[in-house]
C-alpha cells in the first residue's frame, strides 16, 4: 500500500472519529438525531424507506433507529391508508423540543471547521468531499 494512501485513510478516519466525539450532550445517538432532524424538516410524511434512501443505510438499521426514537417518545407512527404494512413517521412535541434545543450544538463542529478554514477553503473541502462521496456511491452500485 502506498504511503500517501495510508496517510489519507488515517486522516479521514481521524476526521470521522473527531466529528463523532464533538457532539452535544444528547439523550440519543447522533445517527438517531440525524433521523429526527430529517423527519422534522420534511414537508411531507416520512416513511422508513425514505430514511433508508436519504441516509444510504439498510432497512434494519433504520428500524433500529425508529424503535429507539419511538421508545423515547420523539416520534410516532401511523399506518398508511393504502397498505397496513407500511407506515408514516411523525415527530412528536418532545421530538420537536429536542431538535429545537440541540440543533445548533449538533452542527457546531462543522461551523467551527468553516470558521477556522475560511469560507473559500471550506467550500473547496465540501466540494471535494461531495466528489469523493459520488465516487464511493458509484462503487456501491
Amino acid at each position: 500500500m502506498l504511503p500517501d494512501i495510508l496517510r489519507s485513510a488515517e486522516i479521514m478516519s481521524i476526521f470521522c472519529r473527531l466529528k463523532m466525539k464533538i457532539k452535544a450532550e444528547l439523550p440519543i445517538r447522533s445517527s438517531e438525531m440525524g433521523v429526527l432532524i430529517y423527519i422534522q424538516k420534511q414537508p411531507e410524511p416520512v416513511t422508513p424507506l425514505m430514511i433508508s434512501q436519504y441516509f444510504r443505510i439498510s432497512k434494519p438499521s433504520v428500524t433500529a433507529m425508529i424503535n429507539a426514537l419511538l421508545i423515547h417518545g420523539y416520534i410516532s407512527k401511523s399506518e398508511t391508508l393504502h397498505d397496513k404494512r407500511s407506515y408514516y413517521l411523525m415527530i412528536t412535541d418532545s421530538g420537536n423540543a429536542l431538535v429545537e434545543t440541540t440543533i445548533n450544538e449538533h452542527y457546531n463542529a462543522i461551523e467551527m471547521v468553516k470558521n477556522e478554514m475560511g469560507t473559500e477553503r471550506f467550500n473547496q473541502f465540501i466540494d471535494l468531499m461531495a466528489s469523493a462521496n459520488q465516487i464511493l456511491e458509484s462503487i456501491e452500485q
